[in-house]
């Protein structure tokens, strides 16, 4: 079985499996204690809301460029069943309503717009029906990036879900490909507010939950905001040591301790978003520079750590997935 049917099987095990659930649910009453799948009719499996958004985009991204995967019908029969106008406008109305301005800030927001990115590059009738059906949600993210953009006031530079740098890069997939101007706009304002100035970075990295490297996700996200040539100027001063190894946190592997606990079980996700960053900045870099060589080398031993962890305990097999696919996908 290959691989991309591996992630396929995985991810169509767990998009509509509704339980375990850890909700992010505000309650406005008493009467307010709803099942995942009443509050949230499309996105209600897979753990929490993001992972089961991103668990579809590796389904959507699969049927896409594998179009001989076997699992192929019954991704379509996913979509299908489960992206209708009625569906998603349960959805519209949960995220669009004012007391739930911060529902899955930024880290939602930022992987339902990556869903919508890939839905309109499908160019079958299906897909862009999906993409379609997925618009009006993808309107209110859109909307919640807009007004919350111009008061972030600072970055979030952490190793989890709020982290910033990475919620601007995958948002960029969408602005750039819709063509929304506005929302590319601002978000590359924002990033080149916060880490324009940054330099030498010490990389005081992983802590006990990551999954997300502050420093290699900020490199990416600026990789994706400037110009080639102004990225690398960007990069030589952010962190000029990495043509010797340094700093050494950043090319070793995280040690996973605990699979099925799920913090511990972040650091998977570490290594294979740190195996992501390293090919996508060894591709920016000229071939003749070292450090493409060793940037190189840095994501293939972080790929090795963790992609045999994949599965093997639902606390990582509902997401890991999808970072892996990044990962394999990049450069």
């Amino acid at each position: 079985m290959s691989l991309e049917s591996q992630f396929a099987q995985l991810a169509l095990s767990h998009v509509r499996r509704e339980y375990p659930n850890k909700l992010d649910h505000v309650m406005l009453g008493g009467d307010d204690g709803c099942t995942p799948s009443q509050l949230h009719p499309v996105f209600y499996g897979s753990f929490d809301w993001h992972s089961c958004v991103h668990g579809y985009w590796l389904l959507a991204t699969l049927l896409r460029r594998e179009p001989a995967l076997p699992e192929g019908p019954m991704i379509r029969g996913l979509f299908e069943s489960q992206f209708t106008d009625a569906r998603m406008a349960a959805e519209v109305a949960y995220a669009a309503h004012p007391a739930r301005g911060g529902f899955e800030r930024p880290y939602g927001w930022a992987w339902l717009l990556m869903l919508q990115a890939e839905l309109d590059r499908h160019d079958s009738v299906d897909g862009r029906r999906w993409a379609a059906v997925l618009q009006p949600l993808t309107d209110v993210f859109v909307g919640r990036f807009l007004a919350f953009l111009p008061k972030a006031t600072y970055p979030v530079r952490v190793g989890t879900h709020f982290n910033t740098a990475f919620a601007v890069r995958l948002a960029l997939e969408y602005a750039d490909g819709a063509g929304h101007v506005a929302l590319g706009v601002a978000l590359r304002d924002a990033a080149q507010r916060w880490y324009l100035a940054d330099r030498d970075c010490q990389a005081w990295e992983p802590g006990g939950d990551d999954f997300l490297s502050s420093a290699l996700m900020e490199a990416e996200c600026m990789r994706s905001v400037l110009a080639p040539s102004a990225f690398r100027a960007w990069f030589d001063g952010f962190l000029p040591r990495v043509a010797d190894g340094q700093p050494a946190t950043l090319f070793t592997p995280a040690f996973v301790s605990d699979r099925t606990d799920g913090k511990i079980a972040h650091l998977d996700g570490l290594n294979l978003s740190r195996a992501w960053c390293w090919r996508s900045i060894a591709a920016a870099l000229p071939a003749e520079d070292a450090r493409a060589t060793v940037a190189a080398r840095a994501a293939t031993a972080h790929l090795e750590a963790s992609l045999p962890h994949v599965a093997g305990d639902y606390m990582g097999e509902h997401w890991l997935a999808t970072f892996a696919l990044l990962a394999l996908y990049a450069g």
